[in-house]
């Protein structure tokens, strides 16, 4: 009897410590990218440039007479590494929060694909885990689909950190990387754009439900021109794991907001999540909220070279209704009222 009464206190004591490594393991998943999103790009710069002053500048050198001759792979759909987009690290980093992603339909590999994903949230983590890696399975849930997420083309032309992001079959938000996959790329390809961009990120709060979709139309005219159907996507949860200070429109806060947005591409953001040590404290990381991403049913779209401004109202708008559909029926089912109503601004 005091035999077994050992073994099992050891087997708990094992499993608590397994469960508290695994935890540990899920934190620096996760910081390691909230990191990477918000000062890699800087850092490998500045350490590029420190070690072109140093006796190992021969290693910059090469470095950077390698990106002179890359400089134009992110626009011909990148460099993909399905070693890195099955790290281990990436499967902490859903279990974390945790992140899910859920089909809802099949899709046809003789088409082409443009992802509508709502909404931004402040940093697109359900968009990351779903579609940069292979952490929710989406080889398998979309057999013979290649996912592009597109992101702000500045990240680019950042030293070391172009290079990891296309790893993770992450390509620049503009017409060339996109009309290259689209066109050059044969069919299977799906290109996931986060419409609402930098604009969206601004208004995104726990709690609020909203989108920034009225007058975003360039994704349906470019889905028109290259005959790619185009597929709704919400991310419920993914405005819940941070909070953030909202501006008022006409405060000098938002003012600051919109002209960084303008000029540079992206719009700084006061947030924050919970501590690195405690839940209770203020910190970066993002709280461990779920986040459940729904791709819907795709929308068959028509080729047209040249489409007219009514061919994109009109898609655009079977496409918003799409996108309303697609919340209301799988709102209560990931915890939110029958009462709740997406907001389309």
């Amino acid at each position: 009897g005091t035999g077994s009464n050992i073994l099992s206190a050891l087997q708990d004591l094992f499993w608590l410590l397994k469960s508290k490594v695994e935890k540990q393991l899920q934190i620096i998943s996760v910081l390691q990218w909230v990191l990477t999103f918000l000062i890699m790009g800087i850092a490998c710069t500045l350490i590029l440039m420190y070690i072109l002053c140093t006796d190992c500048w021969v290693i910059a050198a090469l470095y950077l007479a390698w990106l002179v001759f890359d400089w134009n792979t992110p626009k011909k759909g990148g460099r993909r590494s399905q070693w890195v987009r099955n790290w281990a690290i990436w499967r902490y980093f859903r279990d974390y929060f945790p992140i899910r992603l859920v089909k809802t339909h099949n899709l046809l590999t003789t088409r082409n694909y443009i992802f509508g994903y709502h909404p931004h949230g402040i940093m697109g983590l359900g968009a990351f885990c779903n579609f940069s890696t292979e952490a929710t399975g989406v080889s398998q849930k979309f057999p013979g689909i290649r996912p592009y997420l597109a992101t702000l083309a500045g990240n680019f032309r950042m030293p070391i950190l172009r290079d990891y992001l296309m790893s993770g079959g992450i390509c620049p938000v503009n017409r060339d990387s996109i009309d290259y996959i689209l066109s050059k790329n044969g069919s299977g390809n799906a290109i996931i754009i986060v419409v609402g961009g930098a604009a969206e990120s601004l208004n995104c709060t726990p709690g609020k439900n909203s989108v920034t979709l009225k007058n975003r139309k360039g994704f349906v005219k470019l889905a028109l021109r290259h005959g790619a159907d185009l597929v709704p996507v919400y991310s419920f949860g993914e405005n819940e794991v941070y909070k953030q200070v909202i501006f008022e429109e006409g405060s000098w806060g938002r003012w600051v907001q919109k002209k960084f947005q303008k000029h540079i591409g992206f719009a700084p953001c006061i947030f924050h999540g919970r501590g690195l040590f405690s839940s209770t404290t203020w910190g970066l990381l993002p709280y461990s909220k779920p986040i459940t991403t729904v791709v819907g049913e795709p929308i068959t779209i028509p080729k047209i070279d040249n489409p007219s401004q009514k061919d994109v109202d009109f898609y655009h708008s079977i496409y918003v209704d799409s996108l309303i559909k697609l919340f209301d029926k799988y709102k209560s089912k990931f915890g939110l009222p029958e009462s709740e109503v997406l907001e389309v601004n």
